[in-house]
């Protein structure tokens, strides 16, 4: 099959490969790759995927992607060995289900984006004996998930930076703990800041000779392994080729949810993606009124991972419904709002809800949610209600339960931490602490080289 190639959203860049956009993580011109066409599953070849395990399942998607560009014995193995971690698919009451995507080795959903990405770009990177430096701004669990993924990998060195303010410590712990080539930066600055001081590094001509590559979600390296869960969900709980469900995505720096929107192009059966967010609106008054705001700063909420108030992957969402708008919210052309609104809804949820959802999701049911599943939990509850429907529903939880055990405490609720989160508190810190000023930064790179 002819290989898929990459265009910029912006439209001002050259069409590369799957590496070139692997490793330079965004086009020159500000925008972000989308592969040229995305392939199809059919329904027939979708419905023989239901029981397979998870890494074939991921595999027969990334396969579609990537046949071209990583030999297929190779993209097997890359893909059996990044997910040997359980996916499971919890039924909560009635036709409710809960994607738990926590499972993975530091319990985040980042897992599933990171592993395979530190791995092809580990082989590409072998492949031609290259240095890179991995350059990553998190709030919250990316920086942990792509510090774990990376660390050790021959070539590759790493440097995470998350707001010192807006992270749990536990999750600061799985950053700042790891030494070797992951270097962790705390940051006094928002998570907003720290993603344009990472763009702007990428787009440093003094910076070039470190050969700076994305592990965001802006490259498409990382965005594609997600839309491999989004296919599994389905096919964990449709009992017909014909089912279709109401997807809700815990959404910050949209990601997560542009997975689920690639997943329904390559054919996956949805009735409708719901856009959850916490108070961070910008997108659900988008859908609402045409209008797009970016919330600045952004707000700070429980749901920390989705403190995002103008969403990189924006840009992603608007090329999938023939729009353009640029990476400071700036619409150069409007989607098209007729069909976004008809495959999609968005839905802002308060921390006050979120508080509640925990509490009634485990008094309830006995399901234990945190900040980020409680977001996606509370907005599904509430659409279905507004619709008085009754349709096959999945939410994502993103991250287990125990890394926010500050907020279980407060509801009353107490969880063990799996094994990769146990002990974590006790491990002595390695950070390097900045302030929201890139020059800085820049230095700090420079040092490395």
């Amino acid at each position: 099959m002819d290989q898929i190639r990459y265009y910029s959203t912006a439209g001002k860049a050259p069409l590369v490969s799957f590496r070139e956009a692997l490793f330079q993580g965004q086009p020159p011109d500000g925008g972000l790759y989308m592969p040229e066409r995305i392939p199809r599953l059919s329904r027939k070849e979708l419905w023989a995927l239901r029981g397979k395990a998870y890494s074939e399942v991921a595999f027969e998607v990334l396969r579609r992607f990537l046949q071209a560009d990583i030999p297929e014995e190779t993209l097997w193995r890359i893909t059996r060995e990044a997910y040997d971690f359980p996916v499971p698919v919890e039924k909560v009451v009635d036709r409710r289900y809960l994607l738990r995507l926590d499972c993975g080795p530091t319990a985040s959903f980042k897992d599933f984006a990171a592993r395979f990405l530190a791995r092809a770009m580990h082989y590409l990177g072998v492949q031609r004996q290259e240095r890179r430096i991995i350059l990553v701004a998190t709030s919250g669990d990316t920086g942990s998930a792509i510090a774990n993924a990376f660390h050790g990998l021959e070539g590759l060195r790493v440097v995470v930076l998350y707001p010192k303010k807006e992270v749990s410590l536990r999750q600061a712990k799985q950053m700042n703990t790891l030494g070797g080539n992951v270097v962790a930066v705390a940051a006094e600055a928002k998570f907003d800041q720290l993603q344009v001081m990472a763009m702007k590094a990428f787009e440093d001509p003094d910076l070039s000779c470190l050969k700076l590559t994305s592990a965001n979600s802006i490259n498409w390296g990382r965005l594609l392994p997600q839309v491999g869960y989004h296919v599994y969900g389905y096919l964990c709980v449709a009992e017909d080729p014909q089912d279709r469900t109401i997807d809700s995505v815990a959404s910050g720096n949209f990601g997560n949810v542009t997975a689920d929107f690639l997943a329904m192009r390559m054919g996956k059966p949805v009735e409708k993606i719901l856009v959850a967010t916490n108070e961070n609106d910008e997108f659900p008054a988008f859908l609402e009124t045409g209008l797009y705001r970016p919330v600045r700063p952004s707000k700070a909420c429980l749901s920390n991972a989705m403190n995002v108030g103008n969403p990189s992957n924006m840009r992603r969402i608007f090329d999938l419904y023939g729009g353009r708008v640029d990476r400071e919210g700036n619409i150069h052309q409007m989607p098209d709002m007729k069909a976004l609104r008809r495959d999609a809804a968005a839905i802002s949820i308060s921390d006050h809800l979120t508080k509640l959802t925990i509490k009634e999701a485990y008094e309830a049911h006995g399901v234990v949610l945190e900040p980020h599943g409680a977001v996606a939990w509370a907005a599904l509850k509430r659409y279905l209600w507004e619709k008085e429907k009754n349709s096959l529903a999945l939410a994502t939880e993103t991250a287990h339960p125990a890394k926010f055990p500050e907020v279980l405490k407060e509801l009353g609720i107490r969880v063990e931490p799996p094994a990769c989160l146990a002990g974590l508190e006790q491990k002595p810190s390695q950070e390097i602490n900045l302030s929201a000023d890139y020059q800085e930064l820049k230095e700090l790179l420079l040092s490395l080289a």
